[in-house]
């Protein structure tokens, strides 16, 4: 069985990451021919969230995108997904007449609805699509305090 590698965290950085994708999007060229992009150029996959009762469902979009090159992280609330997509050899004696397929590293933070029990996550990978089932907390406990003399 292929396992994929999920780093559970306690927190991520989202100012950090926010400004940081801000001032890509502002300075990010846009292209007409790949020959004028950047080197390091980001992507964002497109993403689904389903709620039921139990738990959240996460689907990325990952196509092209090996395995060994995906990383994520969970906390309870928040999913960090990234990795890098290569780009596939150019057909020899060819010229671009459209080039909409983005390739490179790419980054998604997801903060989610509802707290997440970490202990209890499954992940599939199949066709391109990245799968994420995660547990919900359950929010309506309360705990009894026992109240002591000195």
């Amino acid at each position: 069985m292929d396992y994929i590698k999920i780093r559970f965290g306690s927190d991520f950085d989202p100012i950090g990451s926010r400004i940081e994708k801000t001032i890509e999007d502002i300075f990010r060229p846009r292209p007409i021919s790949p020959m004028f992009s950047s080197r390091e150029h980001c992507w964002t996959p497109q993403m689904d969230i389903y709620d039921t009762p139990q738990q959240l469902i996460v689907r990325a979009e990952l196509a092209g995108v090996d395995k060994d090159d995906l990383e994520i992280e969970i906390n309870s609330k928040a999913i960090r997904i990234h990795g890098h997509r290569r780009e596939l050899p150019r057909v020899p004696d060819s010229s671009y007449r459209l080039a909409e397929i983005q390739y490179g590293r790419f980054e998604r933070i997801i903060y989610l609805p509802s707290p997440v029990d970490t202990e209890v996550v499954s992940s599939n990978y199949t066709d391109g699509f990245l799968e994420l089932r995660l547990a919900k907390r359950p929010q309506d406990l309360t705990f009894s305090v026992p109240i002591t003399e000195e």
